[in-house]
């Protein structure tokens, strides 16, 4: 709350010093990480076709301002004042943006409102809409009028579609999820790590991404008690030093954590902890399935997307009702979903034993991703199309 609050102060400065009056303004709201994650295609690619331009990222929650505010994405990074009718007018004075661009499901009444009065052009990127919302409710006429201030929604589902159907708003594109965009960035780049393949050599590998404890009572007695031959690496979501002792008291197997592989035979290993941060993305390109955390408890399943993307098979906890990549991957069959123990060592040793299963819904996962990459590019072609910066 201290960050939020104290965060805000001197927005309005920083915003004066570096926006001058000759400045044009691309401007993305994005209320989280996540969110931001989703938004930073369109921004890449707005920066190669409008290169004169300048770009203004706004955040909502201090998670995401704090990791980003030195980022160079963007010319400016900054918490968003908060939604009040003197504060979006001071906003839009100073900033004057040529184009607004919200992501996902960010809707402030007095900011969308202004922007519609001053008739700049304004978009939602990676939309998603639920029933429960107050737009779909018959008090919900407030917030109705608000939706109206957007030229366009570009929504990731059908089922957004209907809603604002049912509303009367016609002006959608149903394009998916821009986060496929970037997480298919991934495949473009140099993921080798030399450790991790002298670690691996040619034997199976299970990476367990981003677990918490809940997931781990579940895996640990899998790796102790598994006669496969699999290596696994573990990049746990906590890497506090009791947390990673914890985890390395726990396991049977010969283990070793990534601070400590200096001058080591890494082959010699059957269970490598990476207790840092910054590699889960390249280490899943070394996986041959992989254990995604988070979705045994209640602290939030973490990226699916980024080892699907390897097309591997994806497993996860029960928990993911409210992650819409992962509830399309487990209806398509990419991802599994698993309750218990009985049932994380029956679908680990059946694909295991079963390379062909592996390949059939590793190739799920990539073939999901690969249709459903055209997002930042239908946002791109309507700004190009529809607003002529």
């Amino acid at each position: 709350m201290q960050l939020f609050v104290s965060g805000r102060k001197h927005v309005y400065t920083k915003l004066k010093k570096n926006i001058q009056p000759s400045d044009q303004i691309i401007w993305l709201h994005a209320a989280s990480l996540g969110e931001y994650e989703q938004g930073l295609p369109v921004i890449n690619k707005l920066k190669k076709l409008y290169p004169s331009y300048k770009f203004l990222v706004t955040f909502f929650s201090p998670s995401g301002y704090e990791v980003k505010k030195n980022s160079t994405d963007a010319d400016i990074i900054t918490y968003l004042p908060l939604d009040t009718k003197q504060n979006v007018q001071r906003f839009l004075d100073i900033t004057k943006p040529r184009l607004a661009i919200f992501v996902k499901y960010e809707f402030w009444p007095n900011y969308l409102s202004e922007l519609q009065k001053r008739n700049i052009p304004t978009l939602l990127v990676s939309g998603i809409f639920r029933e429960k919302q107050a737009f779909f409710k018959w008090y919900g006429g407030y917030m109705r009028k608000a939706l109206k201030a957007f030229n366009h929604f570009f929504i990731q589902e059908e089922t957004s579609a209907q809603l604002l159907q049912s509303i009367h708003l016609t002006n959608y594109t149903v394009c998916g999820d821009t986060r496929f965009d970037r997480v298919l960035q991934i495949l473009n780049r140099d993921n080798t790590l030399d450790f991790v393949k002298e670690f691996k050599q040619n034997t199976p590998c299970i990476v367990i991404g981003s677990s918490w404890p809940e997931d781990e009572a579940l895996l640990i007695p899998y790796i102790n008690n598994s006669t496969k031959n699999v290596k696994f690496i573990i990049a746990p979501h906590e890497i506090k030093t009791h947390k990673i002792e914890a985890i390395t008291s726990a396991l049977k197997k010969k283990t070793i954590c990534y601070t400590e592989i200096e001058g080591k035979n890494l082959a010699d290993y059957d269970v490598l902890i990476i207790d840092t941060i910054g590699l889960l993305t390249k280490v899943y390109s070394y996986a041959d399935i992989a254990y995604v955390g988070g979705g045994m408890g209640t602290s939030g399943l973490h990226n699916t997307l980024e080892p699907a993307v390897f097309g591997i098979p994806v497993i996860i906890g029960k928990n993911y009702a409210k992650f819409n990549e992962a509830k399309l991957l487990v209806e398509k069959g990419g991802v599994v979903s698993i309750n218990n123990q009985t049932e994380l060592t029956t679908i680990f040793n059946t694909l295991l034993d079963t390379p062909s299963e592996q390949q059939r819904i590793g190739n799920i996962n990539n073939n999901f991703l690969q249709a459903n990459s055209k997002a930042t590019e239908s946002i791109i072609a309507y700004i190009n199309n529809s607003i002529k910066l």
